[in-house]
């Protein structure tokens, strides 16, 4: 997604509550958080969806975070950089997440992933409760744990990989949760 994506968007009467791209740190995540507690009070969103897009933000987040980290070549400082938006259109509210990963972490999440896509809704909620109760992936970086928790919370997801050079790719991710579930 790029900034012709988001104006499009607006553009066709969606609504954008928060756009981020730069460097993140857990005060930044701590600070759009409040910002989207706000934005969801502002627009009547249930409580039930609005911890559902408040999870899905903080785990895309913390993705950013964990898999894209880049040294700047002046120092020795790790950036974690990507791009991450939260709004709604006619019929979802979404979260969509870019950055930029390594080929090594292409390979842990990706397969991953893929398995993800053919679980139905409570094969992903056992498998969680699995990971959760036997610690095992909980903490490893490309563990998988977090995309569980957002696929449990979503009602459809979508990655994908475009290759940037031989040994970096832009990982985009969304979440996408209905505006009117039927209950």
């Amino acid at each position: 997604m790029n900034v012709d994506n988001i104006q499009n968007i607006v553009e066709q009467d969606g609504i954008i509550f928060l756009s981020y791209g730069g460097f993140l740190t857990q005060t930044l995540i701590a600070g759009m958080t409040e910002a989207l507690e706000k934005e969801t009070t502002y627009h009547n969103l249930n409580m039930s969806i609005s911890n559902n897009i408040f999870t899905i933000f903080i785990e895309l987040s913390q993705n950013i975070m964990n898999y894209s980290k880049s040294k700047n070549k002046n120092c020795d400082v790790l950036k974690s950089e990507g791009l991450i938006v939260v709004g709604k259109d006619t019929e979802h509210y979404y979260i969509h997440s870019q950055n930029a990963v390594d080929i090594r972490d292409k390979d842990k999440i990706e397969p991953k992933l893929c398995e993800l896509l053919t679980m139905s809704r409570d094969d992903i909620k056992k498998t969680y409760r699995e990971l959760r109760r036997s610690s095992k992936n909980t903490h490893e970086k490309g563990g998988g744990i977090g995309f569980y928790e957002i696929a449990k919370r979503s009602d459809e997801v979508k990655f994908e990989f475009k290759e940037l050079h031989e040994d970096k790719y832009y990982f985009h991710f969304i979440s996408k949760i209905k505006i009117n579930k039927d209950k």
